[in-house]
């Protein structure tokens, strides 16, 4: 990998590609897979993501808002997207760009469908979720044949798809609580099924669903968090590679003396003769004050160095007494060695959190062979 001479997200393609073909040796080899690319492919880049994705056939991508299925299209991104939370003012647009919404409650069913009637759409793809359990979005079990005989008032809309989301499918201490949502899902879109006349695709797993309840893959699964190469558990981080590496280099070296400060408000105080590096990236870039003061750490060399002092808007300085380096030396935040999740781990946060946090004004390359 090239060293770093400026802050850079650098993504590799071939570590998405193992990370999808190790996803696809959990399924029956009829399962689809759905692959989430909501917030820029959690913090990379969805339309070099989806494009790549989409060479690999993959069979659906979900995004969470309209804007971001449109910026897809505009890519080239010919695949069917699910758009997970749309917003009935930006129907028309959905339905311009050919999108598929998720329909949660009655109100945005009634909505949709009086729009695509307004449209002249026949059997317009759309995707019905139901409530098992997270208590986000979703119709109740109790609203399935009210459901149904709304659907079946018109020809505007055809189900694709009957989807729920599991609450905690990584936690094996909830594991009970996973299997009554699996099992409610299960009922009712039995029902659903019975009661409209045809079989919808089923889909209900996340990357840890998929992992850790083979029972409920169905007909299709989606993976966000897995792609990008976290598994959510110790021994599953080990089989998938980050894609993600946030690189910079060391601005300027200082020597400071006992006593004197680093930093806004004067945060941190040297106990002794002390080194530290200035390194550009800050909380603008997405590396949040919370990992200042000591908690975080970069890489240099191979050695940690802690974060000292509050996060700046574009800079962190870190401690690097006892790291040989200098001037315009690499410095890794996360990556493969240390990964997001550890990164994460120091501000009692999560690696989906860190990775989407990553600003768009850091740039972007990309690694293929």
């Amino acid at each position: 990998m090239p060293k770093a001479k400026e802050t850079v997200l650098e993504i590799d393609l071939k570590a998405l590609q193992h990370n999808l073909e190790y996803i696809k040796s959990k399924l029956k080899t009829n399962t689809k897979i759905l692959a989430v690319v909501k917030a820029f492919a959690y913090g990379s880049d969805a339309e070099v993501i989806a494009n790549y994705l989409q060479n690999l056939d993959i069979d659906y991508f979900a995004v969470a808002y309209v804007s971001e299925g449109v910026a897809l299209r505009d890519a080239g991104v010919k695949t069917p997207i699910l758009v997970l939370h749309p917003q009935a003012i930006n129907f028309k647009t959905l339905i311009e760009r050919c999108l598929e919404p998720s329909l949660y409650n009655a109100k945005v069913l009634n909505e949709f469908i009086t729009i695509a009637s307004q449209e002249h759409q026949k059997n317009y793809p759309v995707h019905i979720k139901f409530n098992t359990g997270l208590n986000r979005l979703g119709f109740d079990e109790n609203e399935v044949t009210d459901v149904v005989l709304k659907l079946k008032t018109t020809t505007a809309v055809k189900v694709k798809s009957l989807f729920s989301h599991l609450a905690a499918s990584e936690d094996l201490n909830e594991k009970e609580f996973t299997e009554q949502q699996i099992k409610r899902f299960k009922t009712i879109t039995e029902q659903f099924s019975n009661a409209l006349g045809y079989q919808p695709l089923l889909h209900l797993t996340n990357t840890s669903g998929i992992l850790n309840y083979p029972e409920a893959h169905l007909d299709m699964v989606r993976t966000g968090i897995g792609l990008y190469g976290y598994g959510n558990s110790e021994t599953e981080n080990k089989n998938l590679i980050p894609i993600a590496t946030l690189k910079s280099v060391i601005s300027q070296i200082h020597t400071i003396k006992k006593g004197e400060t680093v930093g806004y408000n004067r945060a941190y105080t040297s106990k002794d003769i002390q080194k530290t590096a200035t390194i550009p990236i800050g909380h603008a870039d997405g590396i949040g004050r919370q990992y200042g003061n000591e908690k975080g750490f970069v890489t240099i060399h191979g050695q940690k160095a802690p974060i000292i002092g509050n996060v700046c808007m574009d800079m962190i300085m870190v401690n690097v007494t006892d790291i040989a380096c200098n001037e315009g030396d690499e410095v890794i935040i996360f990556g493969t060695t240390t990964n997001a999740a550890e990164f994460a781990r120091t501000a009692n946060t999560i690696s989906y959190e860190i990775i989407t946090a990553i600003s768009q004004r850091v740039k972007r390359t990309f690694l293929d062979n």
